[in-house]
């Protein structure tokens, strides 16, 4: 098989690749991240690895910023909008690492799952839901 390799993807490329996941969403979900922000930067800030006491960079691909929408209501109109932000490097090597799926793959997994968040779900609840669907 004649495989060709191209240069790693942009931050605009990835960011592609996540709107494409969003845009194969369900209605009934895509309905409600009309207001939430999608961005790709390389590795997540020193400020947001702090909040979350991680201390390797390359730990975390993705994190939703915001309140999910079951906390919601009128008194929250004067925030900053939701936000999902990927990174690009942590995700790019946990695709190098694992060698089992598309990077396509990856980067719906790491945006549905922080589309999760939005939605209030925990971490735990997330991985029994993909435990269910394998």
């Amino acid at each position: 098989m004649a495989r060709r390799i191209g240069m790693a993807p942009t931050a605009e490329e990835m960011e592609a690749m996540a709107r494409a996941a969003l845009a194969r969403l369900p209605d009934e979900f895509a309905r409600h991240l009309g207001a939430v922000v999608l961005q790709v930067e390389e590795f997540a800030d020193e400020e947001t690895l702090g909040e979350l006491g991680i201390e390797d960079p390359f730990e975390l691909t993705g994190v939703y910023q915001g309140l999910p929408l079951h906390v919601k209501s009128i008194e929250h109109t004067e925030t900053m909008p939701d936000r999902i932000r990927l990174f690009r490097a942590p995700i790019l090597d946990e695709w190098m690492a694992r060698g089992d799926v598309s990077l396509e793959q990856l980067v719906s997994h790491v945006v549905i799952h922080e589309v999760g968040h939005h939605f209030g779900l925990s971490d735990d609840t997330m991985h029994a839901l993909e435990d269910e669907a394998d």
